[in-house]
């Protein structure tokens, strides 16, 4: 069941609801089960009815999703701000996490009983992840479960990555899971773990080459390439992998006062609750506009840190790096071009969005 905030209707006969599973089909209710008036908000649970033949058309101001989700590594410290704005926009929340639940997160279960529950399991395990989604009642999954540097360069963060992830979305196709958000990386070009850099221009965007030489950005690039192809399998999936940057907190920039680990970074953040609610955008937005059914987005900060002019940077440390026409790299601009992640889920990076 899909569960709706609907506000500031202009009814006719019935309302449209883009579909949640695969577009172009809309889900439509008859106004006759329902009670709403004009300019009011209700919730109210819905059956996902399928229709291709629209009745008539409506005008509406915001329909808002509310929806049941699964977010593990919700402990971590990208889930921890996914869960808490989750929550405050509304979703029922089931976090899983291989640790016992964080301080960050303690209260909620007392707090917030009727829509957070927590379950600590190794999603490694293929048969507890299909039971856990099952159990859950999800309508879609924020997957973060990862080791996020490449340890000692050999071979558990690669194998637990792509081990995690498949899990995640196999699970999700057997139980008719339809859209899922996975965290991939910035790292999925030769990035600040790498050897040798090389990048072909800037800003980045979705059509650079994904290079890596090391074990992290590796098991990204092959947990995009597991989306693509379990869409292939099951084409009613959708699935947004978020190529994210650093993640910080509102005020906080990288790398200050490490020049060389700054250039190799591309001097790029994510403001931490910016980055949550990229996820929740993926899980939301219409997909009839997506080139295929798994799509990678970029998801950083437009600029760098203050008292920086990124022309200054580029011509010390990547002078030989065109500039792709119709872009200047210069003041606070950053070096990667999101205009995708705005374009296809209608996410911008935002400053300061606080989970209360």
């Amino acid at each position: 069941m899909l569960h709706f905030s609907i506000n500031n209707f202009n009814w006719s006969n019935t309302y449209i609801i883009p579909s949640l599973s695969e577009s172009p089909d809309v889900l439509a209710l008859s106004h006759e089960h329902l009670t709403v008036g004009h300019h009011s908000i209700r919730r109210l649970f819905v059956p996902p009815l399928t229709i291709h033949t629209i009745l008539s058309s409506v005008t509406f101001a915001t329909i808002t999703y509310f929806m049941k989700l699964v977010i593990t590594s919700c402990n971590g410290s990208v889930g921890v701000r996914v869960v808490l704005l989750a929550l405050k926009r509304g979703h029922t929340v089931t976090g899983a996490d291989h640790t016992s639940l964080s301080p960050e997160l303690s209260n909620l279960e007392k707090d917030q009983q009727d829509r957070f529950t927590f379950h600590q399991i190794d999603l490694k395990e293929y048969d507890r992840t299909l039971e856990l989604l099952q159990n859950s009642g999800c309508e879609a999954v924020v997957h973060l479960a990862a080791i996020r540097n490449p340890l000692d360069y050999k071979v558990q963060t690669h194998n637990s990555n792509v081990v995690l992830s498949w899990n995640i979305l196999r699970a999700c196709a057997e139980l008719g899971i339809t859209r899922i958000a996975q965290a991939s990386s910035v790292n999925v070009i030769t990035g600040i773990f790498s050897v040798q850099q090389t990048h072909r221009y800037f800003p980045i965007d979705e059509n650079h080459p994904t290079e890596p030489d090391e074990p992290y950005g590796l098991s990204k690039v092959i947990c995009e390439l597991q989306a693509a192809t379990i869409t292939r399998r099951y084409p009613t999936l959708r699935i947004a992998s978020l190529r994210l940057h650093w993640s910080l907190p509102y005020g906080q920039y990288p790398s200050e006062g490490k020049e060389d680990a700054a250039a190799r970074d591309l001097w790029g953040y994510l403001d931490q609750d910016s980055g949550a609610e990229a996820f929740l955008f993926a899980l939301t937005c219409d997909t009839s506009r997506w080139p295929s059914k798994a799509e990678a987005f970029y998801i950083a900060s437009p600029t760098i840190g203050p008292d920086k002019d990124s022309r200054e940077l580029k011509a010390k440390f990547w002078p030989d790096v065109p500039v792709k026409e119709g872009f200047e790299i210069s003041g606070r601009k950053g070096f990667f071009d999101c205009s995708k992640a705005e374009r296809l889920l209608g996410w911008v990076h935002k400053d300061n969005i606080v989970p209360e």
